[in-house]
């Protein structure tokens, strides 16, 4: 079984006809026929029912089909991937990064990526972690960062940093111990990612614990983003969540208390991309400085 027999059958399939196929393929018509007849011969079945105008799949050519159609986008992928070595002078590199990426130096990805590849087209999507995976597993993205756990299911995930969420209060009294999911509860709560929910990873990892603990978490206030929620918390009207990276950011309020949470809690970013799709050039060493980045990050992060 070849490559050339592989793309006869479906360019055959695709366009009705073997002198389509030929065409497409720039080969005679005869020779379109022939490599389809040989890989019927290897396959002892035949994979097209003849006679009629239009060719039309028998029941083995079905089977065969979307195999065929995968494994010529492997190797066309592969021809592409060796073409583009050398130097990445063009392309386009997508990349989805966190909503939260400034706290991470993340910021500075593109600038640094530009000023090595100006030729280079950059398209960055920052979104919830929910979303990213979403879009890389749906090919709407090549490759994103995200908070764990997200759904897994298409995608190859490599865990990169871990940094620990606190409790965040402007009250003395609610942050003199680390903080429990029974607590937690009972607190006024101001959460961000209002759009997402309980599917944000950070807070899949809270309802799983209230799960446990027989326990529901329900927010006096949500909204979108962390700041918001860190001003509230600072006016003291309730108390909100954050990570170390943006606790220790120059922009964390004035007058606001940390406290661990009892059983530690973690975000843990991932890099992910679609399992069994090789990342164009210009989007591989885009993840590879921001792999890079984070990983120097995470070792300057305070314990």
């Amino acid at each position: 079984m070849t490559l050339n027999q592989l793309r006869a059958f479906v360019e055959a399939e695709r366009l009705g006809s073997f002198t389509a196929a030929a065409q497409a393929m720039d080969i005679a018509q005869a020779s379109a026929s022939e490599l389809v007849r040989r890989l019927e011969a290897e396959l002892d079945a035949e994979l097209f029912l003849r006679g009629s105008r239009t060719l039309s799949l028998t029941a083995a050519g079905q089977e065969l089909l979307p195999y065929a159609q995968e494994a010529l986008e492997a190797a066309d992928g592969g021809m592409r991937a060796v073409h583009s070595l050398g130097s990445l002078g063009g392309g386009t590199a997508t990349f989805g990064v966190l909503r939260n990426a400034d706290y991470y130096l993340l910021a500075n990805l593109v600038q640094m990526f530009h000023a090595r590849y100006p030729s280079v087209r950059v398209r960055l999507v920052g979104q919830n972690s929910a979303e990213t995976a979403s879009a890389v597993a749906a090919g709407r993205i090549e490759a994103g960062l995200v908070i764990l756990p997200v759904d897994e299911e298409g995608l190859a995930v490599t865990p990169l940093m871990r940094d620990e969420v606190h409790y965040v209060s402007a009250s003395a009294e609610r942050t003199r111990a680390p903080v429990t999911i029974g607590s937690f509860s009972q607190a006024p709560l101001v959460l961000y990612d209002a759009h997402y929910g309980w599917k944000d990873p950070t807070r899949r990892q809270i309802a799983a614990r209230a799960q446990l603990a027989g326990v529901s978490v329900d927010p006096l206030i949500e909204l979108e983003h962390v700041e918001a929620a860190l001003k509230l918390a600072a006016a003291g009207i309730g108390d909100t969540i954050a990570s170390r990276a943006v606790i220790a950011s120059p922009s964390f309020p004035a007058g606001l208390r940390t406290v661990p949470f009892a059983e530690p809690l973690y975000d843990t970013i991932a890099l992910v991309r679609r399992r069994g799709h090789p990342l164009s050039r210009a989007t591989r060493e885009l993840a590879r400085l921001a792999e890079d980045t984070l990983r120097e990050i995470g070792n300057g992060l305070p314990l």
